[in-house]
């Protein structure tokens, strides 16, 4: 009984994979690829962290130069000026990151930090607000980790600085790829369901 109830898929449930049901083995091949180069990324979290540094440095530069184009294209616009100045400001940030990568990740990480205990400050505030809930103690739990994690970052800056956003491009590629793979189980499970299954309309 259960099995014939776990295999109903909805129409809509399986027209939400589309060709992916039939092309879900690149989307599992893409997902390992991610998680074995999240995996030596994490090795290599400095070269990563100055590698992430220059790319988006680069990628500074290179909108500011789009955005400084089109600000000479704009002619009559009262905002010229401002448009002016916020594309000399990206070029300006991109050339401090890639001439310094390594002032620009420490100062980068120790934003991340701030921003990780102003949120676990948050998180737990609004655990403490939502107590009478079943789940404000995960909110809670969520919030102290986030402390604990910026403090342990700005405890060991400016040294963190030089592996830390390798360290979370990394994970991210980790939990991309894991994603990715259950994501590409489910539409080759749906494949399999539209072709031999019932499906409730």
């Amino acid at each position: 009984m259960s099995n014939a109830t776990n295999t109903l898929l909805t129409a809509d449930q399986l027209a939400f994979f589309g060709d992916l049901k039939k092309n879900w083995g690149w989307l599992l091949a893409y997902g390992i690829v991610s998680i074995i180069l999240g995996t030596i990324g994490l090795g290599m979290s400095f070269g990563l962290t100055l590698a992430s540094i220059l790319f988006f440095g680069v990628l500074l530069i290179v909108g500011g130069v789009f955005q400084l184009f089109h600000s000479f294209t704009c002619k009559g616009w009262k905002s010229t000026v401002w448009h002016v100045l916020i594309a000399l400001l990206y070029v300006a940030a991109g050339f401090v990151m890639v001439s310094d990568p390594i002032l620009a990740s420490t100062t980068l990480t120790l934003l991340i930090a701030w921003a990780l205990i102003a949120a676990g400050i948050l998180r737990c505030i609004m655990a403490f607000q939502l107590r009478p809930a079943n789940a404000w103690f995960w909110l809670l739990l969520s919030g102290i980790i986030s402390i604990l994690l910026g403090g342990m970052i700005i405890a060991h800056w400016p040294m963190s600085g030089l592996w830390v956003i390798g360290l979370f491009v990394a994970v991210e590629l980790i939990f991309n790829g894991w994603s990715y793979i259950f994501v590409a189980l489910a539409a080759r499970q749906a494949g399999k369901t539209s072709g031999g299954m019932e499906i409730i309309a």
